[in-house]
């Protein structure tokens, strides 16, 4: 299993530039202690989440490691034309030096992104597979002729080709539409940190009953921070966890009358996967030897292929000392 960060470029102190440049630090900071990936989200119209642009995100961040994998987490397909997102990847692949990887998503339950970029919430799926299947080809064939629903090209050849062929190429979703195409092209899965377990087994059953071989890609993020006891654990990243918990509520509601909130609920007693005691329950958060057994049984369960951590403190080097911890006293058990 490989170590990853989840790098969400929370902006709690109203402060960009102060939040990008602590990301920053974490991920180098993630790279000395040898963690294998660096994931990078997309978030737009946000005052707290500062990350809309992640390909210049990620083409900074590849200038200033040397090691580290760098994934976007997830280009959200949706919302670009699938031309300038495959000449962006490919770049992106040579500046990082073949350490890039893709991850894609129709994104996530924020209505006003589908709002201000003029796309019907269920359309998005549709026009992410879509989009998906003509950056495969415009990535690495010549002479790309494509006439979709949403997209079309016609001898359409894009310079530079990127450097790995192919570039490792993820899905983050529950839809099983789109677990089917990850599954028939070997893509591997991202499971996010509200994601169940319960729900993660069964988008990995639908997967292997299609193809067995690409399972073992999955990248899973979970909510992380370790102290001396769960106790100071938890006190630490309830501040985060409450906020995370308060703005997905009111995103949730929003969408409550299109009835496409029923993925969300971890089970028919629960709400939804925003509550604060099922995240709590869910994420990797507690002593050393709390977070140890969490993830073996992630580990037990799951078939990981990474460990996507996000930590969840708003101290930055609280967030920089959980993470040594885990690298020196839980990693090495595992």
């Amino acid at each position: 299993m490989k170590t990853g960060l989840f790098c969400t470029y929370e902006n709690q102190y109203q402060d960009a530039h102060r939040a990008i440049a602590e990301q920053t630090v974490m991920i180098q900071h993630a790279e000395t202690l040898g963690f294998e990936e660096a994931w990078i989200t997309e978030h737009h119209f946000s005052d707290f989440h500062v990350s809309p642009s992640i390909a210049v995100l990620i083409a900074h961040l590849a200038g200033v490691t040397s090691r580290i994998h760098l994934g976007s987490a997830a280009v959200l397909l949706a919302f670009h034309n699938p031309v300038t997102v495959a000449e962006d990847m490919a770049t992106l692949d040579h500046l990082c030096n073949g350490r890039f990887l893709l991850g894609v998503a129709k994104g996530g339950p924020f209505p006003e992104q589908n709002q201000h970029f003029g796309i019907a919430m269920d359309e998005s799926r549709n026009r992410m597979l879509e989009a998906l299947e003509l950056l495969e080809k415009l990535l690495y064939d010549t002479e790309v002729s494509f006439a979709g629903k949403y997209y079309q090209c016609d001898r359409l050849t894009i310079h530079p080709k990127p450097l790995q062929s192919p570039i490792p190429v993820y899905l983050a979703t529950s839809d099983r539409d789109a677990i089917e195409q990850a599954a028939l092209h070997s893509f591997g899965l991202m499971g996010g940190a509200p994601f169940s377990l319960d729900r993660l087994k069964k988008n990995l059953a639908q997967y292997r009953a299609i193809n067995s071989s690409g399972s073992e890609k999955l990248v899973l993020s979970r909510f992380f921070f370790v102290s001396q006891t769960d106790e100071e654990a938890i006190e630490e990243a309830l501040p985060f966890i409450r906020s995370f918990v308060k703005r997905m509520t009111q995103n949730i509601a929003s969408i409550k009358n299109d009835g496409n909130t029923q993925h969300l609920k971890p089970s028919s007693n629960q709400q939804t996967c925003f509550d604060e005691s099922y995240l709590l329950e869910n994420s990797i958060i507690g002593s050393v030897a709390t977070c140890r057994d969490r993830i073996k049984r992630f580990q037990d369960e799951l078939n990981l292929g990474t460990l996507a951590l996000k930590p969840c403190s708003f101290d930055l080097p609280k967030n920089l000392a959980s993470l040594t911890c885990y690298a020196e006293k839980i990693r090495n058990t595992l």
